[in-house]
């Protein structure tokens, strides 16, 4: 039974690092020793702890006020070709689908050519009037379909 007694009790290891006079244990100072050549294993000195150098900060592009003229006065000109505004000779809208098509492919190149570099008003702008343009021309295609189809009906009949 003092066998088995044996195997159960314990050891207390004193781990503080100092001695009751103030004094560095000589096992504190080979633990110490320990862990600064395992830190030199795991992090040679060539790679020392590096200063992580924050991510530049990203420069958003600033507004061109000419940059955004040109998009409005292209878009001008194809809101003009697609009869938001009148002949000033006829006072007719004029309606011309096919320079309508080339202004919008313009904006659209525009667009794709500066993906990146615009400032996020111009961005807006450019795909906001875009939108309103396609979608016009759409509107204008169709009514000029749809007024071509009677007409197209009333030549083939006798």
């Amino acid at each position: 039974m003092t066998d088995h007694k044996q195997e159960d009790s314990f050891r207390v290891i004193d781990r503080r690092p100092f001695t009751a006079e103030g004094e560095l244990r000589p096992e504190a100072m080979e633990e110490k020793e320990r862990e600064a050549k395992r830190e030199e294993r795991l992090h040679p000195i060539g790679e020392a702890a590096k200063p992580i150098a924050p991510p530049p900060a990203v420069d958003l592009p600033k507004r061109s006020l000419p940059f955004e003229n040109l998009v409005r006065m292209l878009g001008s000109n194809a809101a003009m070709v697609l009869g938001a505004y009148a002949d000033p000779r006829t006072g007719q809208p004029v309606i011309d689908p096919e320079a309508a098509h080339e202004l919008i492919d313009m904006l659209d190149a525009l667009h794709e050519k500066t993906k990146g570099n615009l400032a996020p008003e111009e961005d807006t702008l450019l795909l906001d009037l875009l939108g309103k343009l396609k979608m016009t021309y759409l509107e204008v295609n169709q009514a000029v379909a749809a007024q071509a189809a009677p007409q197209s009906k009333a030549k083939t009949r006798p």
